[in-house]
């Protein structure tokens, strides 16, 4: 006897609706997920360094809205000879006081019921982890932004300033060791024997092929390895931070990163371009440092005009020639970007460490909200903190500026 065999779909309701519907106006291939996490996969997060070494001065409550840091001087060399039998006069001392302002910082999101209910996602979550990201960002950007005010500073690639430096000058072996003696000269006391950098990635990508570099998993003894930890080079161990400080300027017009000169000009403060700028980018070029050629200079004003018809008026006279490229003047020669990697030693800066303004995620669910909200319609998820950071020895920091292998790429942060 023959096997029979026959297509039971055959049979079936031609309006069934499965799972491979995928035509106009019968499609259900959105309803379908290959695989679906339930919870939100995490971002990336930056691991924050800076305020792990900050002097940490404790802010209890009532306790107003300044920090105080106070420090004794140090006493000079006692080299007189005593004389037998004489009682000298003795020394007096001296304490310097330290005050910064306390602010406070914060932000938040509004959602709505029909978005916390409907979305597949779970928003509330989401949007919290997101916003506690966004915190520890802010706080350690703040921190950040007062070290690199320290007034010792080394250039790489034997340059003078920022605005000279190049991709190719980079932090070598020479300038660690160069910065750390620095530190030693000024009598900066180490952190359990060793100095510190905070080093951006792109830099330490050209570092790690120093001869000497040592990798945090090879040292020889041992020790406690720091929040984000890399290595050892010449006595400094270092760490790694994407957010260690970069300067690059921002694209000059909406259309052009940089301009061009339309004509010779000598000894003069007006500057015809090139290119095309509207109103809006005139106003917002005045006060920007720029560069052109190896000239800097400060748009003091712009005037708005068609390609060949715009200029800029320089807050000092110069002498440039037509063709020659006007680059913001942020950055280093030609815009590329200039990184900052910090060498310091113990106490450094100092932090507040709240104990009544400590960082705090406030989520308010719908219905808390009483009568500004009397359909239940709204949700909020926040934060809040209070902060503040200070050099408290200017002499125990060393900023080296560089260039990077990746400095065309990177952008200012």
């Amino acid at each position: 006897m023959k096997d029979l065999w026959f297509d039971i779909q055959l049979f079936a309701n031609p309006n069934t609706q499965t799972t491979d519907k995928a035509t106009t106006g019968n499609d259900l291939s959105p309803t379908m997920k290959t695989f679906y996490k339930t919870s939100l996969l995490e971002n990336a997060r930056n691991e924050h360094y800076y305020n792990q070494f900050g002097q940490k001065q404790p802010l209890p409550k009532n306790g107003g809205n300044k920090v105080e840091w106070r420090k004794f001087d140090t006493f000079k060399k006692a080299t007189t000879p005593l004389t037998e039998g004489v009682t000298p006069d003795g020394n007096t001392v001296n304490m310097t006081k330290i005050e910064k302002a306390i602010a406070q910082y914060g932000d938040y999101t509004t959602i709505s019921d029909r978005l916390e209910l409907e979305a597949v996602d779970p928003v509330i979550v989401g949007v919290t982890e997101e916003h506690g990201a966004q915190a520890g960002d802010t706080l350690e950007v703040i921190t950040r932004n007062e070290v690199i005010t320290g007034t010792v500073v080394e250039y790489a690639g034997s340059k003078t300033s920022r605005k000279t430096l190049t991709n190719s000058d980079l932090l070598t072996a020479t300038l660690v060791n160069k910065a750390a003696t620095a530190l030693k000269k000024m009598k900066a006391p180490t952190i359990n024997g060793k100095y510190i950098a905070i080093i951006h990635p792109s830099v330490a990508f050209d570092l790690r092929e120093s001869a000497g570099w040592i990798d945090v998993h090879k040292y020889a003894n041992p020790t406690e390895i720091y929040n984000g930890e890399i290595g050892e080079l010449h006595g400094v161990r270092f760490i790694e931070d994407t957010e260690q400080k970069i300067w690059k300027g921002e694209p000059l017009t909406e259309d052009a990163a940089n301009l061009t000169v339309g004509s010779n000009v000598s000894a003069s403060t007006t500057v015809p371009v090139a290119e095309a700028i509207t109103a809006d980018e005139a106003a917002a070029l005045a006060g920007r440092p720029i560069l052109i050629g190896t000239v800097s200079a400060t748009i003091a004003s712009a005037t708005a005009g068609s390609a060949g018809n715009a200029s800029l008026t320089t807050s000092a006279a110069v002498t440039v020639s037509k063709d020659d490229v006007v680059y913001p003047g942020e950055g280093g020669a030609g815009n590329v970007a200039v990184y900052a990697t910090v060498f310091f030693g113990k106490d450094a800066w100092g932090i507040i460490e709240p104990s009544a303004e400590s960082l705090e995620v406030i989520v308010k669910q719908r219905g808390s909200a009483g009568t500004s909200d009397p359909l239940d319609q709204r949700s909020t998820v926040g934060w809040k903190a209070s902060h503040a950071a200070q050099i408290l020895y200017d002499e125990r920091i060393v900023r080296v500026e560089s260039g990077s292998s990746y400095g065309s790429d990177d952008e200012a942060n």
